[in-house]
C-alpha cells in the first residue's frame, strides 16, 4: 500500500516540485523521470502564493491605487517567482482601452516638435498611458491615412497629431472621423480639437517691446513659407507694425535652422537702417547674431534681436537672447487631457485652446543708436 503523502493538486508548480523533493528525502525510490510541459502561471496561482485575493493581484497588475506597499511588494514577489505576466490584450478588452496614445508628426527637426513630443510623453505616462510615435515622411492625404491605419493596427486609443504645416486649414488632409484626435500647431478652425501656443500674442509682445525701446520699425526673419507657426508669426508682426503706424520692411525668410539665420543675417546686416530684428525662432536668431558680429554690427548697441521659443541655451547666447517663451510642457499636458476627455466623452469636440506666451527680456535688446 502506498503510504507516501502526495502534494495537493492545487499547489503551483514550484510547490509540487518541493513536495516531490521531500518524498525523495524520506527514502522513496526515485520514480522514473517524466517530462511535463511548463504551464503558465495564472492570477489565481499568484494570489495563493502571495496569500491575497485575485482582485488584489488584479489591482496590483493594473497599477491601481489603494494597495498598501507591503501587499504590493508581496504580490510583485509572487509574480516574479512564478514568472507571471499580465495578459495586456485581455485587460485591454476588459477595460475597452489599450492605454496607449498614438502621436503622428511630420518632422522631429524643430525645437517645438521635439519639446511638444517630450511633454506629451511625460503627461501621458503620468496618466498611466504609453505613447506610440509614428513619423510621417510626407504631409499628404495618403501618408496621413496610412499612418492612422498603422496606429490602428498597433492598438492605440486615440491620436495626437503634431501638424505644423498648412494642411487642415487648406483641406489638403482630412483626419479619420472615427478616431479620437487632438491636433497641435495647426489652423484647423472649428473642425478639430486644437491645442497651440499664442503665436500672435507672443509676436505682438516682441514687436511692442522693440517699438517701446524707440526703434522706428522692426525687421522680421521669418520661418519657412509652408509652416503654420511661421505664417502666424509673420502675420502678427506685420499687423502689429501697421497698428502702430509703421511701415513693415521687406520680409526675410529662413528655414528654422541657425545656418539659414546666418545667411539671412548677412543680408540684414547690409541694411544700415535695420536696428531691430524679430526672428521667428531662437535657432535662426543664433545664426543672425553670428552674421551681425562678422559684419561689425554690435548687438544690442547697433541692432536689437529677439527670438521665439526660449530654448534652454538662449540665456547662454552672446549676448543672452531676449525671446518669447513657449510653455511646451503645458501644451503637452493639455493635449493629453483633451484626448482623454474626448475618449471619455466629457470634453469639447472641437475648438482651439491657446497656451499663453510671455516675453523674456535679456541683453540682446536696447534702444537704437542715435544715428542709425
Amino acid at each position: 500500500m502506498d503510504t507516501v503523502e502526495r502534494a495537493p493538486a492545487n499547489l503551483p508548480g514550484p510547490a509540487a516540485e518541493a513536495a516531490g523533493t521531500a518524498r525523495d528525502a524520506a527514502g522513496d525510490a526515485p520514480a522514473p523521470k517524466r517530462t511535463r510541459a511548463r504551464t503558465t502561471a495564472s492570477m489565481a496561482d499568484v494570489a495563493r502564493l502571495a496569500g491575497v485575493s485575485s482582485q488584489t493581484v488584479s489591482r496590483v497588475s493594473n497599477g491601481y491605487a489603494g494597495v498598501n506597499e507591503k501587499t504590493r511588494r508581496q504580490v510583485l514577489a509572487a509574480m516574479k517567482e512564478l514568472g507571471y505576466r499580465p495578459n495586456s490584450a485581455a485587460r485591454a478588452l476588459k477595460r475597452g482601452e489599450f492605454r496607449t496614445i498614438g502621436v503622428i508628426t511630420f518632422t522631429l527637426s524643430t525645437t517645438g516638435n521635439v519639446r511638444t513630443l517630450e511633454a506629451i510623453a511625460t503627461s501621458a505616462a503620468h496618466e498611466g498611458y504609453a505613447v506610440t510615435l509614428l513619423p510621417v515622411a510626407l504631409p499628404t492625404q495618403a501618408e496621413v491615412r496610412g499612418a492612422f491605419s498603422r496606429l490602428e493596427e498597433l492598438a492605440v486609443d486615440a491620436v495626437i497629431v503634431i501638424m505644423e504645416v498648412h494642411l487642415l486649414d487648406a483641406a489638403t488632409v482630412q483626419l479619420p472621423p472615427h478616431v479620437q484626435v487632438v491636433v497641435v500647431d495647426s489652423d484647423a478652425g472649428d473642425h478639430y480639437t486644437v491645442v497651440d501656443t499664442d503665436q500672435a500674442g507672443g509676436t505682438r509682445a516682441a514687436v511692442r517691446h522693440l517699438l517701446d525701446l524707440g526703434h522706428r520699425t522692426v525687421w522680421h526673419l521669418g520661418g519657412p513659407e509652408g509652416s503654420f507657426a511661421a505664417q502666424r508669426r509673420t502675420d502678427a508682426w506685420r499687423a502689429a507694425l501697421v497698428e502702430a503706424g509703421r511701415v513693415p520692411p521687406p520680409l526675410v525668410r529662413g528655414d528654422w535652422s541657425a545656418e539659414s539665420g546666418y545667411r539671412a543675417g548677412l543680408e540684414l546686416a547690409a541694411h544700415d537702417d535695420c536696428t531691430a530684428v524679430f526672428a521667428a525662432n531662437d535657432q535662426m536668431a543664433l545664426g543672425l547674431l553670428r552674421a551681425l558680429h562678422e559684419r561689425g554690427r554690435r548687438v544690442p548697441e547697433d541692432v536689437s534681436v529677439i527670438g521665439f521659443d526660449d530654448i534652454p541655451e538662449a540665456s547662454s547666447f552672446l549676448p543672452p537672447l531676449t525671446t518669447v517663451h513657449q510653455d511646451f510642457a503645458e501644451v503637452g499636458r493639455l493635449c493629453v487631457r483633451a484626448v482623454l476627455r474626448k475618449m471619455r466623452q466629457v470634453g469639447p469636440e472641437r475648438g482651439t485652446t491657446l497656451v499663453p506666451t510671455r516675453l523674456v527680456r535679456r541683453d540682446s535688446t536696447a534702444p537704437p543708436p542715435e544715428h542709425p
